[in-house]
């Protein structure tokens, strides 16, 4: 009796703001517990702020400059769907011929190729092995209600020239996007042109969105991440029993 007139004693003294966290232990089963107070969010802090930092020149947007194509005949109300990509890419190398580096770089390989493509009557019958210029793509990238003309062009290695093409309100063909890569994939969202290419990291690989600038007229690269690849997954351990110490 006088160790249970003690403990309740001792709980009635408790002070009130203690009575939550403590309710276990005088007899409450179960209920909302305190977990403490909660950190106060703190900023970044700026490391030696009275050191002089490096200086930086303005970063190079990167994008290829906005060219018109020469000998393709203008297409009216913008449309680029009536634009042949083949011969579009034939004009291109007959207006820069021999170029291997640059927007316009091209193996002579793959060049020889381009120039012996015929347009199939369909463009799914196109054989990918004997014309490196793929299926094409539309999308609206500038915003100005006219889709644009994406055109993939196949290298060795795995490498992939990705090309976009925009009409002007006088038919003329621009390209404002040219790029070659080892690409992964090449990927549409909403009006970005998103490339996934491996990484100078193993294990990682570089997603980049090229994006529609329109002050210098031109597609840009405005987006990179890093990404991890998720390695494969490790082998089922083996199901059978393990050995019993003694037993041969």
């Amino acid at each position: 009796m006088n160790r249970l007139r003690l403990r309740v004693s001792a709980c009635s003294l408790l002070p009130l703001l203690a009575l939550v966290p403590l309710l276990a232990g005088c007899g409450d089963s179960g209920g909302l517990v305190s977990a403490g107070s909660t950190p106060t969010a703190s900023g970044p802090v700026h490391l030696w702020p009275d050191r002089r930092g490096a200086s930086v020149p303005p970063a190079d947007p990167g994008g290829a400059p906005p060219e018109y194509v020469k000998g393709i005949p203008p297409v009216r109300d913008q449309d680029v769907h009536a634009v042949d990509p083949v011969a579009l890419v034939q004009a291109e190398l007959r207006a820069h011929p021999d170029t291997k580096v640059g927007a316009d770089g091209m193996p002579p390989r793959t060049a020889a190729a381009i120039q012996e493509c015929a347009k199939a009557e369909d463009e799914d019958e196109q054989d990918p092995e004997a014309c490196p210029v793929l299926k094409p793509y539309y999308r609206d990238l500038t915003g100005n209600g006219k889709d644009e003309l994406i055109v993939g062009i196949e290298f060795p290695d795995k490498m992939m020239s990705v090309r976009v093409y925009t009409a002007d309100p006088d038919g003329r063909l621009n390209r404002i996007m040219a790029t070659t890569e080892t690409v992964i994939t090449v990927e549409l969202a909403g009006r970005d042109v998103i490339l996934r290419v491996p990484s100078g990291n193993h294990g990682y690989e570089l997603i980049t969105a090229w994006s529609w600038d329109e002050k210098q007229l031109t597609m840009l690269p405005t987006r990179e991440q890093i990404v991890r690849v998720p390695g494969n997954p490790p082998a089922p351990a083996s199901r059978e029993p393990a050995p019993v110490p003694g037993r041969p």
